[in-house]
């Protein structure tokens, strides 16, 4: 059973994730770090940042690997992910933006696009932490309903759902690409720690089936209860529709009285 955490406060959620990074780093400086590249985990990041300073963690062999990025975009784009990374997520984080590596959004042979960026994962030792978030539809990464439970980082086409729903990072909504490569739900799986953060009510009924509905391709982040150390991060209105809401705040709340979060170093 995932570990299901339920916060007030987004910011409160967002210090767990941190902490749960720091603490990883901590043990591991060398630590591989999987980063998605959606709204919400970047307040998380920018805490992990500022709690390494704080705490005195170094990240600067922290290694990372982005879940996703658009297909076709020029470089330099700044709705691409790769943009997102170097403005955003490293230098929230305090890593160099040259070692977290994007997929690639022009790749010379569209039907292995995958098979570089999987081999870098594996030459880096595999992911220890993978931070997800989850989409409307169901989706991790950028794997959209229907999409095989063993699959590997590939190109997918998005959803109408998706491009909605991604329109606002863009100039226009028909400036959303139609297709992206994506780390494969097989891939992510393999992942050793798995933090799964969702806020806000638009994303409650996606949470509600991942977590508590069956394992099924009609729900992509379903496939996350399969694995052994996966942590769930959401907010009040994210966990609306949880059928055993109050169980998760009980063992919460004994976890915390057992082992609270605290300073890392």
């Amino acid at each position: 059973m995932a570990d299901v955490n339920i916060f007030a406060d987004p910011g409160d959620a967002a210090a767990v994730v941190a902490d749960l990074v720091l603490r990883a780093a901590h043990a591991k400086p060398d630590l591989v770090l999987g980063v998605a590249t959606g709204a919400t985990p970047l307040l998380a990041y920018r805490l992990i940042g500022q709690l390494a300073d704080r705490d005195s963690v170094a990240l600067d062999r922290v290694r990372g690997f982005a879940l996703d990025e658009y297909l076709g975009l020029e470089p330099g784009h700044p709705s691409s992910y790769r943009a997102t990374v170097d403005s955003e997520i490293a230098p929230a984080l305090g890593v160099a933006a040259e070692h977290i590596l994007v997929p690639e959004p022009h790749p010379s042979d569209p039907t292995d696009a995958g098979r570089a960026f999987e081999a870098s994962i594996r030459a880096a030792g595999g992911i220890d932490v993978q931070i997800l978030g989850i989409g409307s539809t169901g989706h991790i990464g950028f794997n959209e309903p229907g999409s095989s439970l063993s699959s590997r980082t590939r190109i997918k086409t998005l959803s109408a759902r998706t491009r909605d729903d991604n329109a606002r990072y863009f100039a226009s909504p028909d400036d959303v690409p139609h297709h992206a490569i994506t780390q494969g739900i097989g891939t992510i799986l393999e992942a050793r720690h798995l933090i799964l953060m969702a806020f806000g009510e638009q994303k409650a009924n996606a949470i509600a089936e991942a977590i508590e509905g069956g394992v099924t391709a009609r729900v992509p982040a379903s496939a996350v209860q399969l694995h052994p150390h996966v942590t769930v991060i959401v907010d009040d209105a994210a966990a609306s529709r949880l059928q055993h809401r109050d169980y998760y705040l009980h063992a919460q709340q004994a976890q915390h009285r057992r082992a609270p979060h605290g300073s890392v170093a």
